[in-house]
C-alpha cells in the first residue's frame, strides 16, 4: 500500500493499464456458466489485486469515483466467486444421494415421535367416534356419510368423477399443500405441526371406526393400503422438520434466531424436494391403482410396502451407493 504522501495522480496513472486489464475480467467472470481451473484461478487472482487497489484508494482518494468503480468491480467479482454451483449431473446426485438422506437422518427422532403422535391420535378418533357415534358430521360430509349408510364407500366412486391423471394430479397437489402446511406451521414453536399431525390422525380413526360400524372398514384400509404408508410417513416428516425450524428459534445454535433459522433452513430444504417426489409417486398409486375394485388386496399390500421400503432405503442413503474411494 502507497504511503499517504505518495502523489495519487502519480499512483492512478501507473496503475490505469492495469485497471484496464482487471475490468476485462471483472466483466468476463459473472457471465461463464462453466470455468477451467485457470479461469477460476485468474478470477481469484483478479480479485485479490481489485481488494487491495481498493483498500489504497480509499486511503488516498476516500469517496472518488475511482473508489466506487473499484468497490463496484469488487462487489461484482465477490458475486460472481460466491454464486451457488449449477445443478449438474454431479449435484444432482449429490443431492439425491448425500443431501435429502442428510437432512431426513437430522429429524428422524422427532419424525418418530410424531409418528407415535398420528398413531396415538388415530386411537383417540376411533374411540371417539365409537363412543358418540353422532360427531361424524364433524369430519365427513353429508355426502360421505349417506354413502356409507347405504353401503358404498366414496373412495371407489372417484374414478367416475375423473380420470385417473386428473385425479393424480388433483390428489398430489392436495398432499402438497397438506405437507408444507405441516412443515410451515411447525415455525410457532411446533404447535402448528402437533395440531396438523393430530388432526389427521383423529379424522383417520374416526373414518376408520365409521366405516367400520357400517362392514366398510376393510374396504377403506384396502383403498389406503398402496398409498397410505408413504403418505403418513411423508407427513410425519413434514411435520417433523417444521418442528426442528421451530426449535431453531426457540434454541438458536447461533447467537442470532434469524441466521439460526436460515441456517437450518437450508439443512432441511433437500428434505422438501424428496417429500414432494415421493408425494408424486403416492399420487399416481392413489390415482390409478387404489380406487380400481379389480385390484386385490395382494398387490396393494405389495405395492404399499415396497414403495414404502424403497423410501426407507432411499432416506437412509442405502438406495444409491457411494463410488468406491480410489488408492493412490
Amino acid at each position: 500500500m502507497p504511503a499517504p504522501d505518495v502523489n495519487a495522480a502519480t499512483w492512478i496513472r501507473a496503475r490505469a493499464p492495469q485497471w484496464q486489464a482487471l475490468a476485462t475480467e471483472a466483466a468476463t467472470a459473472p457471465q461463464r456458466t462453466r470455468a477451467t481451473v485457470d479461469e477460476a484461478l485468474s478470477t481469484l487472482r483478479t480479485y485479490r489485486v481489485m481488494a487491495q487497489h481498493l483498500a489504497s484508494a480509499r486511503e488516498l482518494l476516500p469517496g472518488s469515483f475511482l473508489v466506487a468503480a473499484l468497490e463496484n468491480a469488487c462487489a461484482t467479482l465477490h458475486a460472481a466467486i460466491n454464486r451457488a454451483p449449477r445443478l449438474t449431473g454431479g449435484r444432482w446426485l449429490a443431492l439425491f444421494r448425500d443431501d435429502i438422506p442428510a437432512a431426513a437422518a437430522s429429524v428422524r427422532v422427532l419424525a418418530l415421535w410424531i409418528a407415535a403422535l398420528l398413531v396415538a391420535s388415530t386411537f383417540a378418533g376411533w374411540w371417539l367416534i365409537s363412543t358418540y357415534p353422532e360427531l361424524i358430521s364433524l369430519i365427513a360430509s353429508p355426502r360421505m356419510i349417506d354413502g356409507v349408510e347405504r353401503g358404498h364407500l366414496w373412495t371407489y366412486q372417484v374414478l367416475d368423477i375423473a380420470p385417473p391423471a386428473m385425479l393424480s394430479a388433483q390428489i398430489f397437489s392436495n398432499n402438497v399443500v397438506v405437507t408444507l402446511g405441516a412443515f410451515c406451521t411447525g415455525l410457532l414453536f411446533g404447535l402448528g405441526a402437533f395440531y396438523m399431525i393430530a388432526l389427521n390422525g383423529l379424522m383417520l380413526g374416526g373414518l376408520l371406526a365409521f366405516t367400520h360400524q357400517h362392514g366398510l372398514a376393510l374396504g377403506l384400509v384396502k383403498f389406503t393400503l398402496a398409498h397410505g404408508p408413504v403418505e403418513l410417513s411423508v407427513m410425519c416428516l413434514a411435520a417433523a422438520a417444521g418442528t426442528a425450524l421451530g426449535e431453531a428459534v426457540i434454541r438458536p445454535v447461533v447467537p442470532s434466531r434469524v441466521e439460526s433459522l436460515r441456517r437450518r433452513a437450508a439443512e432441511l430444504g433437500p428434505l422438501l424436494l424428496g417429500c414432494a417426489l415421493l408425494l408424486l409417486g403416492s399420487g399416481l398409486i392413489e390415482g390409478f391403482l387404489s380406487p380400481r375394485v379389480t385390484v386385490s388386496i395382494l398387490v396393494r399390500l405389495g405395492v404399499g410396502l415396497g414403495y414404502w421400503t424403497l423410501m426407507l432405503l432411499w432416506l437412509s442413503g442405502r438406495l444409491i451407493p457411494r463410488a468406491p474411494a480410489s488408492l493412490i
